[in-house]
């Protein structure tokens, strides 16, 4: 069963649903509304976690009491499956890509803040190196800089951690900063094995 919040919480801190397809793949991120949507239109198919939320509608004019919606916070949508798109690799964005690499350089492993951060390309697209997940790597200004359009074999700089592909699961944790101990706990389950996630580059 689920420990409900009531409204205040929702009116701070918003926290978004996790959805899913009738099959339990993770889908997005949704808002309270959206799934409000969802349980009013009887369209949740199944619901797990810890944490959930409640949110009131109007009171009622025969028992004088107000009606209210218990969302949970993990929900499979009724007749939903997810699409091609949904399974594809997700889109490479330099915020998700620093948030991979957990804002550290590649090159001399240090912590920096997204502004000073930038994307390096570890074989170079003038050596006709792709802008794909797999050959990008976190890189401060001033590391991007030293290398240039070098391999880090060519510009003696040692690549500290292996580029990789997230999968959908991380994508979803990468993308938001907010989210609930049951959600993590289902994300976590289902990222792969060389995901940074669970293997932080600085303890």
């Amino acid at each position: 069963m689920a420990t409900v919040r009531d409204e205040q919480v929702i009116a701070k801190g918003k926290p978004l649903t996790l959805q899913l397809d009738a099959a339990g793949n993770p889908c997005r991120w949704i808002n309270f509304e959206q799934s409000a949507f969802y349980y009013a239109k009887e369209l949740v198919a199944w619901s797990v976690g810890l944490d959930g939320i409640r949110i009131y509608g109007g009171t009622s004019a025969r028992t004088g009491k107000r009606s209210f919606l218990d969302l949970n916070s993990i929900i499979a949508i009724r007749g939903e499956l997810g699409d091609k798109q949904l399974f594809r690799t997700p889109t490479l964005t330099n915020r998700a890509l620093f948030r991979r690499d957990q804002q550290v350089c590649a090159y001399c492993a240090n912590e920096f803040t997204p502004m000073h951060l930038s994307r390096d390309h570890v074989t170079p697209r003038a050596h006709g190196g792709r802008d794909v997940w797999t050959n990008v790597v976190t890189a401060c200004s001033g590391c991007n800089k030293v290398k240039d359009a070098r391999t880090p074999e060519q510009a003696h700089m040692k690549l500290l951690y292996v580029p990789y592909a997230p999968n959908r699961a991380e994508y979803l944790i990468l993308m938001n900063r907010t989210i609930l101990a049951d959600q993590m706990e289902f994300l976590k389950a289902r990222v792969t094995k060389n995901s940074r996630i669970l293997t932080p580059l600085k303890a």
